[in-house]
């Protein structure tokens, strides 16, 4: 009877991880490039009884054994850098990855990489992110512009009324071997970790490196009505797993009334 009740309290805690994560993607169904994640589990130890193939009293071989599992536990909550949908702002300094990719910010000093790329200019001119972290490598756009043109490749311009550059640089953008093994640190940016390997410069429009869309940006890729029939399946799931744990605590209760 102890048994199932620890069994149904794992499956209890499980479950509120699951609905912890599911929340999270709601929550952010509007933050721009936001990446989805999933709560993912396995089963805990079991208990092993008999052994399959084991030898019974007649010499014959038992087709199968006697195990009881020992519940269920979180052991991943896996990130999805799927493509969001694309917003179409008309901002010049909104631009968005189509394709596989991360910009690199600067963040006092370290590197951060982000696929949310509604940019802004700070009181130098540089184009930083919103929290003023400069968008590397860094770029200061002239006082004197009159127009910002970013291209498919990368080319930013900083063009004169008369049409002409007058400053000008070549963007690169970042990929990982495993872009579900980076760290996220909030703000929309994430860090490097062993997990996703050393991140591998490139040109937008390169292989395996997607282009830039100027004026665009990159929204959620969270679908909210697969996020609801997660929420109302974990819901249900948690209430069975309460449901165990009263049904083994009444048969323990009944048999204490046996012995009294």
């Amino acid at each position: 009877m102890m048994r199932s009740l620890w069994t149904a309290a794992t499956g209890m805690v499980a479950q509120q991880t699951n609905i912890d994560v599911i929340s999270n993607n709601l929550a952010n169904v509007n933050t721009t490039a936001f990446k989805k994640s999933r709560a993912e589990f396995e089963d805990l130890m079991y208990q092993t009884q008999t052994v399959a193939g084991t030898l019974n009293e007649g010499g014959n071989r038992l087709p199968t054994g006697y195990q009881v599992g020992m519940g269920v536990r979180p052991v991943t909550v896996h990130k999805f850098f799927t493509q969001g949908s694309f917003s179409n702002t008309g901002n010049t300094l909104d631009v968005a990855i189509e394709g596989q990719g991360f910009f690199k910010l600067d963040q006092n000093g370290n590197d951060v990489y982000t696929r949310a790329g509604n940019f802004k200019l700070d009181n130098n001119g540089r184009i930083v992110n919103a929290n003023g972290y400069p968008l590397q490598p860094e770029f200061t756009v002239p006082t004197d512009t009159s127009t910002l043109t970013i291209s498919e490749k990368g080319r930013i311009s900083a063009l004169d009324a008369n049409g002409k550059e007058i400053a000008g640089a070549d963007l690169t953008i970042y990929n990982f071997v495993n872009p579900a093994g980076l760290k996220a640190t909030g703000r929309n940016l994430y860090v490097e970790t062993d997990g996703s390997g050393a991140p591998t410069e490139g040109t937008p429009g390169d292989t395996n490196f997607g282009t830039l869309a100027q004026g665009y940006l990159e929204t959620s890729n969270v679908e909210m009505v697969d996020e609801m029939v997660g929420l109302i399946i974990g819901q249900r799931a948690y209430e069975v797993n309460s449901k165990s744990m009263t049904t083994s605590d009444s048969l323990l209760q009944t048999a204490i009334n046996v012995k009294r």
